[in-house]
C-alpha cells in the first residue's frame, strides 16, 4: 500500500508511526511545508515564562524518527493540490521551487490549524504577533525581551497562560477579552471570577467586554476597542482561536460550515480512501453527541493513530471526546472536562450544577488545600455533564477520572458512591469525588 500524509504534527507523527511500526511494509511519504514536525504548541507558555530553558525542547520526535520508521520525509514541501479523483498529489519543493506529482492508494490529511486572524486593523504591525508554531514562539520569545508592557488580546487557554507566563516575567501585562468572562469555553462565571482575581492579584489588567476594533502604530502601540476604550502596549499578541487549514480538500470531502472535515467512526472522510485527523477534522464531543470543532493536541495524537489502524481496514472505532484539558496557573491547578452549565443550557439540556468547596484532605493533616468543584448533571437523567476543578492541590487527574464518567454516561449516582481510596494523605474517608455527587443527589432531593 501507498501511503501519502500530508502536513505533520501531531495527528501525523502518530500516524506514521502507528503504520510503519505495525505494517512496515507500507509505502509512507510524508509531505511537510514546515522544516520541524512534532511541535508542542502547549509548551510554549512554558518557555516564555521561563519555566523551561529550550523551546526546542519542545518537539518530541524528528525527520530522522520517521525516517528511522521507514518513511520518506519531505520537509519545505508545500502540497498545491490534491486530486482525489485519480488519486495525485501537485507538491512544489520550496527550497528549489520544483513541482513534482505523485500518487497514493490512501491519503492522511493531518494538516492541523492556523491561527484566526481577526478583523482588526493594525494586524500587519511588526509588533502584533500570533502564536502558535515554533517560528512564532521564537519570535514572541524575541520581542518581549525588548519590551516591558504587552497587550494580549483574546482570554481563552493561551491568553490566559501567556498573561501568567508574563505577569511572572515581571511584565506589565493587559488582557483584553470581547466576553463578559475569561475561557468561556471552559468555565462557568463563577469560576471565571475566581481566576481573574488570581491575575489581578499578579497585577495583570484584565478588560471584559471589550472587542478590539484596531491597533494603531506609535512609540507604544494604542489598542482601540469598539466600547470607545484605547490601551497602550509595546507588543501586543493576538489570541483568538484555530480554525481548520483543509482548504486543499475543500469541495472534494465532506465539511462542517466552519471547514472542518467530518470523519467516521474509523477516521475516514466521505472519499473512502481520505482519512483525516487532529485539528483539520471535528470531533464527536460524547456529552452532547454532536460533532464540533475543538482542536487539542490529545485529540489528535489518538485520531492520528487511530487512522494509522484504520487505512488497513475498519479496525478500531474512535470513542469520541469530552476536550479534557488543564493548566497551571499562579501555583493553582485548573482542570476541567465535559460542558459547562451554560453550555449545557445552551444545548438546551434540563442541567444543573453544584458547587463543591473544602479541604481535599482531613484538617488534621499537616498541611491541606481548599478545593473547589464545579459538578454539572443532567437532572432528567442524572447523567454526569461537566466538571471543573480549581486547587492548589494537583486535581488533574480527577478530570480526567469525570471525562470516563462521561464517556461511560455514569449518573451522579454512581459517581456518589464508586470505589476510591481512601488515605489521609490524599483524601477523606469519601473522596471529593464522592463528595461533591452526594451533593448533587442532596440537592435533587430536596426539590423534590
Amino acid at each position: 500500500m501507498k501511503v501519502i500524509v500530508v502536513g505533520c504534527t501531531h495527528a501525523g507523527t502518530a500516524a506514521v508511526e502507528q503504520i510503519l511500526k505495525k505494517h512496515p511494509e507500507t509505502d509512507v511519504t510524508v509531505y511537510e511545508r514546515e522544516d520541524n514536525i512534532a511541535f508542542l504548541s502547549c509548551g510554549i507558555a512554558l518557555y516564555l515564562g521561563r519555566i523551561v530553558n529550550h523551546l526546542e525542547d519542545m518537539f518530541y520526535a524528528d525527520p530522522t524518527t520517521l525516517e528511522g520508521y521507514g518513511a520518506k520525509v519531505h520537509m519545505k514541501h508545500n502540497v498545491l493540490k490534491i486530486d482525489s479523483k485519480n488519486k495525485k498529489v501537485i507538491v512544489q519543493n520550496l527550497e528549489t521551487q520544483e513541482i513534482v506529482e505523485d500518487t497514493y492508494d490512501k491519503l492522511i490529511m493531518t494538516t492541523g490549524s492556523e491561527v484566526g486572524i481577526p478583523p482588526i486593523g493594525g494586524m500587519d504591525n511588526p509588533r502584533v504577533l500570533l502564536c502558535k508554531s515554533y517560528d512564532q514562539a521564537k519570535k514572541i520569545y524575541e520581542s518581549a525581551l525588548n519590551y516591558p508592557s504587552i497587550a494580549i488580546v483574546g482570554a481563552g487557554y493561551v491568553g490566559v497562560e501567556l498573561a501568567e507566563s508574563y505577569a511572572n516575567t515581571v511584565h506589565d501585562v493587559t488582557l483584553i477579552q470581547s466576553r463578559e468572562q475569561i475561557l468561556n469555553n471552559y468555565v462557568d462565571d463563577g469560576l471565571s471570577e475566581t481566576i481573574i482575581e488570581k491575575l489581578k492579584d499578579h497585577d495583570v489588567k484584565v478588560r471584559l467586554g471589550e472587542r478590539v476594533a484596531e491597533i494603531e502604530d506609535g512609540e507604544q502601540l494604542t489598542i482601540k476597542t469598539k466600547a470607545g476604550h484605547a490601551y497602550k502596549a509595546d507588543l501586543v499578541i493576538v489570541c483568538t482561536g484555530f480554525f481548520a487549514n483543509t482548504d486543499l480538500l475543500r469541495g472534494q470531502v465532506q465539511m462542517d460550515g466552519y471547514g472542518a472535515i467530518i470523519v467516521n467512526d474509523y477516521m475516514q472522510t466521505s472519499d473512502p480512501d481520505i482519512y483525516g485527523a487532529g485539528d483539520s477534522c471535528v470531533v464527536k464531543f460524547n456529552p452532547t453527541g454532536e460533532l464540533k470543532y475543538i482542536p487539542l493536541a490529545t485529540q489528535a495524537v489518538r485520531q492520528g493513530t487511530l487512522a494509522g489502524i484504520n487505512i488497513f481496514g475498519d479496525i478500531r472505532k474512535y470513542m469520541g471526546t469530552q476536550a479534557t484539558t488543564g493548566m497551571e496557573i499562579f501555583g493553582y491547578t485548573l482542570a476541567e472536562t465535559g460542558l459547562t452549565l451554560k453550555k449545557a443550557l445552551a444545548n438546551g439540556m434540563n442541567a444543573d450544577c453544584v458547587v463543591y468547596h473544602d479541604y481535599y484532605r482531613p484538617s488534621y493533616m499537616p498541611t491541606t488545600d481548599m478545593l473547589t468543584i464545579y459538578l454539572i448533571y443532567d437532572k432528567d437523567t442524572r447523567k454526569v455533564l461537566g466538571a471543573q476543578l480549581f486547587s492548589k492541590h494537583e486535581v488533574a487527574q480527577s478530570a480526567n477520572a469525570i471525562s470516563i464518567c462521561i464517556q461511560n454516561e455514569n449518573t451522579i449516582d454512581d459517581l456518589a458512591f464508586v470505589d476510591m481510596l481512601f488515605q489521609p494523605n490524599y483524601d477523606n474517608p469519601f473522596n471529593y469525588l464522592n463528595l461533591v455527587a452526594q451533593q448533587a443527589i442532596a440537592k435533587e432531593d430536596d426539590e423534590n
